[in-house]
């Protein structure tokens, strides 16, 4: 023991006690780090072409204007000044009144950001050097469209890396928590970032939620059914029904390989899955596998013919039907639009209607994924999924919260690792972090023809020796997208639906994002959705005409799939081949964690 550790033992021995734990702490936090795998650098961060490009273009913008970096500087330097003369003042004030801050900002709602010199200095100072770095990053010239994207991410990555909140010493909320419970808070904090690591091999990926609180198929995934159909892609599950006559023509459901199936499935009173059932239909929903480096040669083809059009015939068979309807969700309902295609030039007509959830068919504007889908984050992928044989589940998780680092990474990271609490029980939150593998052929296929190349869009696609594309599909098709989806922007899923040949299309757009507003129960009351009848080929004319519903869109569409549906049939029992008995829902396939 340090003789610091015996003045604080005597001045409080609970806080000296819990610094002493620190310490023991650290010795295994570094243990962590020592052992973190190893990740290809190129995933982390821009290739060195943007760094090029821009030093250049500030160098030309130099050579024609001299004082073109004098012009920011001088303003920066000037406000840094002024800051600096009125923390003097209000320390050697005696009044010290609480001035508001310029920006409303959730980070900064202590007392001590608006009442403290310290704080309220460093907090402008903070604010100052993010609007130089914006306005800088602005009058760059000569940049392409989308290398001003990747520096503009960036930059602005930068900017919430470096926010004071990010730091223990200049978070008031985070010192204020160790004050008063002696720094149990920090060896709470510490234990939860050890942790975090351990699960990741040394790379963080901070935790979302509670995972003790929730347990697949009974809390989420408890929606009564059989398993009724297992291949090495994907368990097919019929569900029980719950009304004595159900609609003729079932239901088949796609959810996105990423995550798991149960998004449309939590807790019950906003489950999809046990609405829909309720409702009076025959619902198939597939599973798919989390795939290891033995899959790593399953392309796109592989998931359409024996993922897909399996999983159609299997639900054909068991309801002798000649007809279904089917529903896809992001990349599902994306694959999905592939199918319709395929099977349109196939002459099979066996899709009697499709449901697009939140799903892009057309990718000529990439905007917040601008600076993943260039190459040198792309051939850093392709680089991972060759030494690998898949794109692991953490890279792909990392990837979208840097979309929304402030709520995915930094405010969790701090409530976790500087408050010291504990990660919230939240079934959106548990999901979102059971993620899976993509197996390395189908990832760079989605990603390199679809996502950069768009050729689905363009009718060049080639699946199966054919070039197919958005026109070939007639299907009738009922699209919803989400106002605020970051992932699949609501105007390019608009976009993509209009180069569909189908005589019925109908779009709808709900409040809310990408899950939030597809997992939308009516009972909630929460998110309301917009609806237009008429057609208009531009999204921003279409939303200025739309008439908005304040109620969940599910009954809304339940009503245009029930005209796509038949006449009511009794109840169909779920369907076992023989004495096989693959297991009730939800299965063995949900369960699986992603391995190499």
């Amino acid at each position: 023991m340090t003789s610091s550790d015996k003045n604080l033992q005597s001045i409080d021995p609970q806080l000296g006690k819990n610094l002493q734990k620190l310490e023991e702490l650290s010795g295994r936090f570094f243990e962590v780090l020592s052992n973190k795998k190893q990740i290809n650098p190129a995933l982390n961060g821009p290739g060195h072409d943007i760094f090029v490009k821009t030093a250049g273009a500030y160098l030309k913008s130099m050579a024609q204007s001299p004082t073109f970096i004098l012009e920011q500087q001088v303003s920066y330097w000037g406000k840094t000044l002024e800051y600096f003369a009125e923390t003097q003042k209000h320390f050697f004030s005696e009044a010290n009144d609480a001035v508001n801050t310029e920006y409303v900002d959730r980070r900064f709602t202590h007392q001590l950001w608006k009442s403290s010199p310290f704080f309220k200095y460093v907090l402008k100072q903070y604010q100052a050097n993010s609007d130089m770095i914006k306005t800088a990053v602005a009058q760059v010239e000569g940049l392409s469209p989308k290398d001003q994207a990747r520096l503009e991410y960036f930059s602005s990555q930068i900017i919430d890396m470096m926010a004071p909140t990010n730091f223990f010493g200049t978070n008031p909320d985070a010192l204020e928590r160790a004050f008063l419970t002696k720094g149990r808070s920090l060896v709470q904090g510490l234990e939860n970032l050890i942790r975090d690591l351990e699960a990741n091999d040394g790379e963080l990926l901070v935790r979302l939620a509670d995972e003790s609180a929730f347990k697949v198929g009974s809390d989420l995934a408890a929606t009564p059914g059989k398993v009724v159909f297992r291949n090495r892609l994907f368990e097919l599950i019929q569900y029980t029904p719950s009304t004595e006559k159900v609609y003729h023509t079932p239901l088949l459901m796609f959810p996105p390989w990423i995550n798991k199936y149960y998004i449309l499935d939590l807790r019950a009173n906003n489950s999809l899955i046990r609405w829909i059932v309720d409702q009076g239909y025959t619902l198939f929903v597939v599973s798919w596998v989390n795939p290891d480096s033995t899959y790593s040669n399953v392309g796109l083809e592989d998931y359409i013919e024996q993922g897909y059009l399996e999983a159609i015939d299997q639900v054909k068979s068991i309801c002798k039907v000649k007809k279904i309807n089917a529903l896809g969700y992001c990349i599902a309902g994306t694959t999905l639009s592939l199918v319709m295609s395929i099977m349109s030039q196939r002459g099979d007509s066996s899709l009697n209607s499709a449901t697009l959830l939140t799903t892009l068919t057309d990718f000529s504007n990439q905007r917040e994924f601008t600076p993943f889908l260039q190459n040198d984050f792309i051939d850093a992928i392709e680089s991972e999924t060759k030494s690998k044989g898949i794109l692991e589940s953490f890279i792909i998780a990392r990837t979208f919260s840097f979309l929304r680092s402030n709520d995915l990474i930094y405010t969790p990271a701090i409530k976790s690792y500087m408050m010291g609490e504990a990660p919230p029980s939240f079934d959106l939150l548990f999901w979102n972090g059971d993620g899976s593998n993509l197996p390395g052929k189908m990832a760079m296929q989605y990603l390199r023809h679809l996502c950069q190349e768009n050729q689905f869009e363009k009718n060049e696609l080639i699946m199966f020796d054919k070039k197919i594309g958005a026109v070939d599909i007639e299907t009738p098709v009922f699209a919803i997208s989400c106002e605020t989806d970051h992932i699949a922007s609501w105007k390019d899923s608009f976009r993509g639906l209009q180069n569909f040949s189908s005589k019925e299309k109908v779009f709808v757009l709900s409040e809310a994002g990408h899950v939030a507003g597809i997992i939308n129960a009516p009972n909630r009351n929460k998110y309301g959705y917009y609806f237009r009848k008429d057609d208009v080929n531009d999204p921003e004319q279409w939303k200025i005409g739309a008439e908005f519903v304040k109620e969940s869109w599910w009954p809304f569409w339940e009503r245009w799939l029930r005209e796509k549906s038949k006449d009511l049939v009794e109840a169909r029992i779920p369907y076992l081949s023989g004495d096989l008995d693959l297991g009730d829902a939800p299965g063995c396939y949900v369960h699986q964690k992603p391995h190499l």
